[in-house]
């Protein structure tokens, strides 16, 4: 493993807060409005590239997880919105409900994604992506079937996880466009070790982002994403029912066509809310050095950090993170 540390001030344990960062800004659109409705209406703020033929990379979770995406909401979007696009994902590194593609068939039955085409990428195997500009690697194996799509619509559930920190539209192409061998090997164990997730911390985080990139640098403009900002265990959706209880706030749905800027913004919202309520979610970011997703976005030219947090709740007036969240209600279960 390579003994590379990140530049002081960009450890993934330390957040950064907006005044110390530098740059342009993006445009990040938010709304409090956590229901079919509002993904709709949010959607339609960025979905001007969404041409051709369109995947929604979306984590479907493993069998019975609570706190995915509800299904009735995507299934409304796509109707309105998308009727020809299909959902796209891969099999998981790990054994368990998703790990062949009889497996994954049988769950998306189970969590009821039976309303549109589910692609499962690598279920023919791989296409290889270049890897422009990072230092771990200089390709990158997706699930074969990514190519065969012109646009694509990262909708993702934000929330914690056990090895990333935080999970949002980086990880659910870094990781999830990954095929379940070859690919996501790479970026979660050393070459010939035996403990297949021995690649942790600052390390973790640059490799997944450079997985990131590869899917962002292939698409260009048509690419755009939406986080969801509900049920946001500690745990991630791959852990199912055995995932942590839920204890964080729910806040609103953001989009952008900034990678960066929209995880940004919100890991942004989770440190602007008070610290009983921040406090679980923020030690699993900080404790598994999560923010280092951020920085190294940023230092591969991903997107802004720096972003004018618009709410379309109210004539698209921009808001303060503060103003965002002054309502949130404290978690109940």
């Amino acid at each position: 493993m390579c003994d590379h540390k990140p530049a002081p001030g960009t450890g993934g344990d330390h957040y950064i807060p907006y005044e110390k960062r530098s740059g342009e800004e993006s445009v990040v659109y938010f709304t409090r409005d956590l229901s079919a409705q509002g993904l709709k209406k949010i959607y339609e703020r960025i979905n001007g590239s969404m041409t051709g033929k369109v995947g929604i990379k979306l984590h479907t979770g493993e069998a019975h997880g609570p706190n995915i995406i509800p299904r009735p909401w995507v299934e409304a979007l796509i109707k309105s919105d998308l009727p020809d696009a299909s959902i796209v994902e891969t099999n998981s590194y790990y054994e368990g409900d998703r790990y062949t593609t009889a497996q994954h068939r049988e769950t998306l039955k189970i969590n009821g994604w039976t309303f549109c085409p589910v692609d499962i990428m690598d279920e023919d195997g791989t296409v290889v992506f270049p890897v422009n500009g990072g230092k771990w690697f200089t390709e990158m194996h997706m699930g074969g079937h990514l190519t065969n799509y012109d646009s694509l619509f990262v909708l993702t559930h934000f929330k914690g996880h056990s090895k990333g920190g935080f999970g949002g539209s980086n990880k659910n192409i870094g990781i999830g466009c990954a095929d379940g061998r070859i690919g996501k090997a790479m970026i979660h164990t050393t070459p010939g070790s035996d403990d297949m997730w021995d690649i942790s911390n600052e390390e973790f985080m640059e490799r997944m982002t450079e997985s990131a990139k590869a899917v962002v640098d292939h698409f260009g403009q048509h690419i755009t994403f939406v986080n969801v900002l509900r049920n946001m265990s500690v745990s991630c959706d791959c852990e199912g029912v055995a995932a942590e209880p839920v204890v964080t706030p729910n806040i609103g749905i953001l989009a952008s066509t900034d990678i960066l800027a929209i995880d940004q913004a919100s890991v942004d919202l989770v440190y602007a809310l008070k610290e009983s309520d921040r406090h679980a979610l923020v030690e699993r970011m900080e404790s598994r050095h999560g923010l280092r997703q951020l920085t190294y976005m940023k230092e591969l030219g991903m997107g802004n950090d720096r972003y004018r947090l618009v709410d379309i709740d109210h004539d698209d007036t921009q808001i303060s993170l503060a103003d965002a969240v002054k309502d949130v209600v404290p978690f109940k279960g």
